[in-house]
């Protein structure tokens, strides 16, 4: 069985927004399935919206908003929320 997390990430093309893609990539493992949400399209805001993003840059994981991963994000909150973790 070929398990993965879904880890979303929604940001606007700021420093802090390439610098929490840049994080996220780098301690992500090979469980980790990673999408990166450009907010500036309206589908995606939309979505955004549906799953309490509120700011950017925000890390969704299996679908639920990382409550310790919203506005500024540090690696051992990503680690924390499970990311990097073989599953």
């Amino acid at each position: 069985m070929n398990q993965k997390r879904k880890v979303e990430i929604f940001t606007a093309g700021c420093g802090c927004c390439d610098e929490a893609v840049a994080l996220v990539k780098s301690i992500a493992c090979q469980s980790c399935e990673i999408t990166v949400h450009d907010m500036k399209q309206e589908s995606i805001a939309k979505r955004a919206e549906e799953l309490g993003v509120k700011q950017v840059p925000s890390v969704v994981i299996d679908g639920t908003l990382a409550e310790c991963c919203v506005g500024r994000i540090n690696e051992q909150a990503l680690r924390s929320a499970g990311i990097g973790s073989p599953l």
